[in-house]
């Protein structure tokens, strides 16, 4: 797991912990019903803004790994193609070595 993505989990534990602490300690809480009720209100008023920001961190990461997909891909293809080339080129290098063995054999074959 790269930096980055550890860093981006952590934030968006953190922001999620966050929420849910505030929602189990508002119900747990020593207050009355009605002081309980006003700050529940203002906790649900933050919500939708908790949720942009959940949302933002989730896009951020998804474009982010997107990104590093698409490198890791791009690196692969080029490793490939270097394999192939190396292949074709240790091919044609064996094909040339036994071409010369053949034409040794067969200029032997002549003068016998």
């Amino acid at each position: 797991m790269s930096e980055e993505n550890r860093v981006g989990t952590f934030f968006t534990g953190l922001a999620l912990g966050s929420a849910i602490g505030t929602i189990v300690g508002l119900l747990v809480a020593p207050r009355t019903g009605k002081e309980t009720r006003k700050v529940l209100e203002k906790s649900t008023d933050a919500l939708p803004e908790l949720a942009e920001d959940l949302a933002s961190t989730i896009q951020l990461q998804t474009h982010r790994l997107s990104n590093e997909a698409i490198q890791n891909w791009e690196q692969t293809l080029v490793r490939l193609q270097k394999a192939i080339a190396a292949g074709q080129e240790a091919t044609e290098w064996e094909k040339s070595k036994i071409r010369t063995v053949q034409n040794k054999n067969t200029k032997q074959n002549e003068l016998n």
